[in-house]
């Protein structure tokens, strides 16, 4: 390290939400799904797992997080990632777009203050942040794109399914598994109008 430079800000795992089931599940969906000329974008992308894996088998991959520390641990497994909040500063489309999103019914009193926080407080519905990227996602997708999003029985499947159709998009689940509590369901999103 020469005399003006910075060491890295050190990654603390304890704020990364680690790879799980639910990490899994989208993973074996978006291998499945992708093509070898699409343009990817992974929204909160945590560890980095699910763009490390895809990366070699599609044309571009970009991935996001909020949490510094996600993003440092993403980019420590030679992922390009950037910090944003969902597609905030995100410009061009993209064919393939995935979001493990922060589906957990959390009430006020549950939130640590920790950035961990973002990866699993999902508003008091568990729908909130859901919401907001089923609102910005059709501005983000090449015609004929499409989207994977995981959620959770705990998020409500037929008020997620609501809100896509109400964005002018449809859904499909294309993948489900139990998991301790709940059921996790992996959504394909679409444009109406499109067809794979």
């Amino acid at each position: 390290m020469t005399p003006n430079s910075v060491a890295p800000a050190p990654i603390d795992y304890d704020e990364v939400y680690l790879p799980a089931e639910d990490t899994f599940l989208l993973l074996r969906a978006a291998i499945s799904e992708a093509r070898p000329e699409d343009r990817v974008l992974e929204i909160g992308c945590g560890s980095g797992l699910i763009s490390q894996e895809l990366r070699p088998r599609v044309a571009f991959l970009l991935a996001t997080d909020i949490n510094p520390h996600a993003a440092r641990a993403a980019r420590a497994r030679g992922v390009e990632v950037i910090r944003a909040d969902l597609f905030a500063g995100i410009k061009g489309r993209f064919d393939l777009v995935l979001f493990n999103a922060p589906y957990l019914p959390t009430q006020p009193e549950e939130r640590t203050g920790h950035w961990i926080d973002r990866a699993l407080d999902g508003g008091e519905s568990g729908r909130e942040t859901v919401d907001r990227f089923i609102a910005d996602l059709s501005g983000h997708m090449e015609p004929g794109g499409r989207a994977l999003l995981l959620i959770s029985s705990l998020t409500g499947l037929s008020e997620v399914q609501e809100a896509v159709a109400a964005a002018g998009l449809w859904a499909d689940v294309v993948a489900e598994e139990g998991c301790f509590f709940e059921r996790l369901y992996v959504l394909r999103l679409g444009t109406i109008g499109s067809s794979f």
